[in-house]
């Protein structure tokens, strides 16, 4: 008897705690949430019992009524609730990143949490954070029944789109379908300039980050940070005719059907966080940081990763490259360019050995290069043969394969073929990152998902594909003529939210080793040049071949010599997706300003560079023929400067 009053007792005091604490505030629905600056605003309502936001930017609207809430193990949080109260801060925050396209960030934003009861006593609390051009949201269940656990089945969360809002988003691929059966890995074409309610190329939804342009008024980004081995990786439903996209989960088919479409989680249970970017133009999607702004490392870094290029003989000589001699080659051509790295790509177990690998990284060591290896993800969810296989898949063969690349000098690994988003696959992602951090190796992955927020959650993550990626310009011509386009697509769609291991500058005319056979390369020198700044990725995987030491004039290798990985600021100068990027980037002391014309025809852009008004500069220019010409030349003092594109063409501007 007095173990049950004692029990009945605590159970009291928590739902008195839980029900009156003075964190909170009673407040009245509907409540608004404001940006520092006052120009972004969200409105939260409760209607009938469920919960709905919206976000006006500027005073025109954005996203319109939108739903919230979620269905769970524990109860129903997306109708019948009962708003509770609120709790309002504001923040201001300050952090350092060492590996994307700032340095220093100060994150400012007004939050509120509002708390909701459920028809069963339990509680819901919807966080806010509203920045001058981000608003971000999130959940947390919080339960009056001691409940410990729980499963999230789905989420309420919408985005209503106004209605002739047009999209720039890839469709979600269908489990067990491409190379294999390794889909889906982010590897879809961009629809243009789309209206809302077309059905997707699958029918099956979108992936995350999603652009859309809202009329004349701005541009919406949306995607989701924060995910690791506690949630799913979620993206968008397809669009109703009324532009209303819905958050959905992963399908059950994904990685060969391992592991649950729901997430699962300890109370209190705070799920990662919803982002949507807005800006007038596209200088806030560009120059956006809240992927990571809103999460923080979850470890130490065991050592100094370092960041860099690398050559790279697979992307251009392809699988007939993995062999001793080869590797020589590229490691010298590395030297030669005062690249970081080499990746040495699959079949290296097979055609090389292991003997024979550590003799290599003996010799790259030697010449003052480091060493990454490619590793096949699999235990048995896709059915693509290259090796190593069998190695990543486990903590006891991991530990002891990273044992051995540590012993023997490795410094990083790229790791492929993952084909899903459910919890099972992001508890692989981060058991792997956190593995590799006790051998000092940084981790790229490819064939895989999009990283949330990974940048600054795992500080040996370096940058994943989750793209339609330069292999295929070796694949096919189709891609390789869309280059272009797709470069001028990617820097205001995928590469705002997070690093992207595309690949770029392909200095050969035709994409192979004798140049005799392969795709024909359009675009310019002084584009693929472009390349290495417009792409965002802290190592970069060149596509150079060591002929280019001999084909290209000096001041082209010396800017590949020195061209940054990492950058100390990055800043929206023109463009439009599809037709034209240009962006400047700084590294320490030092402005890099690209420009890349995604159309078939010449163009002569003026930008504004106010940071080099009346600086001395140089610049590398589409010449004639199509190589890039060197020209020094001095900013006037308005900042403003002329460029002339050729057709697929660039241009790129340092000091």
């Amino acid at each position: 008897m007095k173990v049950k009053n004692l029990f009945n007792l605590k159970k009291q005091l928590l739902t008195l705690v839980l029900a009156s604490s003075s964190f909170y505030t009673l407040a009245e629905m509907p409540m608004t949430i404001k940006s520092p600056d006052s120009q972004l605003q969200v409105d939260l309502t409760l209607e009938s019992g469920k919960a709905y936001y919206q976000v006006q930017y500027k005073g025109k609207p954005f996203i319109e009524k939108s739903a919230l809430g979620l269905t769970t193990s524990i109860g129903d949080f997306s109708k019948n609730l009962t708003y509770v109260s609120e709790q309002t801060n504001s923040i201001n925050q300050t952090y350092q990143l060492d590996r994307a396209k700032v340095s220093q960030v100060n994150y400012q934003a007004n939050q509120a949490i509002a708390r909701y009861k459920n028809e069963n006593g339990d509680w819901l609390d919807i966080t806010f954070n509203v920045a001058n051009n981000d608003v971000a949201f999130s959940y947390q269940l919080v339960s009056a029944h001691e409940a410990t656990r729980v499963k999230i089945f789905n989420e309420a969360s919408s985005f209503n789109l106004p209605d002739k809002a047009t999209s720039f988003i890839t469709p979600q691929a269908l489990p067990g379908t491409g190379w294999k059966k390794t889909k889906p890995s982010y590897e879809e074409p961009y629809t243009y300039d789309q209206a809302l309610g077309t059905p997707s190329a699958n029918g099956v939804g979108y992936t995350f980050p999603a652009l859309f342009k809202n009329e004349s008024a701005g541009w919406i980004l949306i995607s989701e940070t924060g995910v690791n081995g506690n949630y799913v990786g979620s993206r968008l439903g397809e669009s109703s005719k009324d532009g209303i996209f819905k958050i959905e989960f992963p399908q059950a088919g994904e990685n060969a059907g391992i592991g649950n479409t729901y997430a699962t989680m300890a109370m209190p249970a705070k799920t990662p966080w919803r982002t949507i970017t807005i800006g007038s133009d596209l200088a806030p999607i560009v120059e956006t940081t809240v992927s990571f702004d809103l999460v923080e490392p979850q470890y130490q870094a065991s050592t100094d990763y370092k960041m860099g290029r690398a050559s790279w003989s697979w992307i251009v000589w392809q699988d007939a490259s993995m062999n001793y001699a080869d590797q020589l080659e590229y490691i010298d051509l590395a030297a030669e360019l005062n690249l970081e790295y080499i990746l040495i790509d699959a079949l290296w177990d097979a055609n090389i050995g292991r003997e024979g690998m550590e003799k290599l990284v003996r010799y790259a060591v030697s010449k003052n290069v480091d060493v990454m290896l490619w590793y096949n993800s699999n235990g048995w969810w896709n059915d693509a043969p290259q090796t190593p296989v069998n190695l990543m898949n486990t903590t006891i063969a991991r530990k002891q394969e990273m044992a051995w690349l540590q012993k023997i000098g490795v410094k990083g690994l790229k790791i492929d073929f993952f084909g899903g988003d459910k919890q099972a696959t992001m508890k692989l992602y981060e058991d792997i990152l956190s593995d590799a951090n006790d051998y000092d190796l940084a981790i790229t992955f490819h064939g895989c998902t999009l990283p949330r927020g990974w940048e600054r959650m795992y500080p040996n993550f370096i940058t994943s594909e989750a793209v339609l990626a330069s292999e295929n310009l070796v694949f096919n011509q189709h891609s390789l003529d869309l280059h272009a386009y797709n470069a001028t697509m990617l820097p205001f769609t995928r590469n705002p939210v997070a690093a992207m291991d595309f690949g770029p500058v392909f200095l050969n005319k035709r994409l192979s080793r004798t140049q005799q056979n392969g795709t024909i390369r359009s675009t310019t020198d002084a584009f693929e040049l472009a390349t290495s700044i417009i792409y965002q990725s802290p190592i970069q995987h060149f596509g150079l071949t060591p002929n280019n030491l001999d084909e290209q004039p000096g001041y082209v290798l010396d800017f590949i010599r020195n061209v940054p990985s990492v950058w100390d600021e990055t800043q929206f100068i023109d463009g439009y997706p599809g037709k034209l990027a240009v962006l400047a980037r700084r590294h320490q002391n030092t402005w890099y300003v690209a420009a890349v014309n995604g159309e078939k025809q010449a163009k002569t852009v003026e930008v504004n560079l106010p940071m080099l008004a009346g600086q001395r500069v140089t610049m590398l220019v589409d010449a004639k023929n199509k190589t890039a010409q060197q020209l020094k030349v001095t900013v006037p003092e308005n900042g403003k400067l002329s460029l002339n594109l050729l057709a697929e063409g660039g241009a790129v501007i340092y000091h």
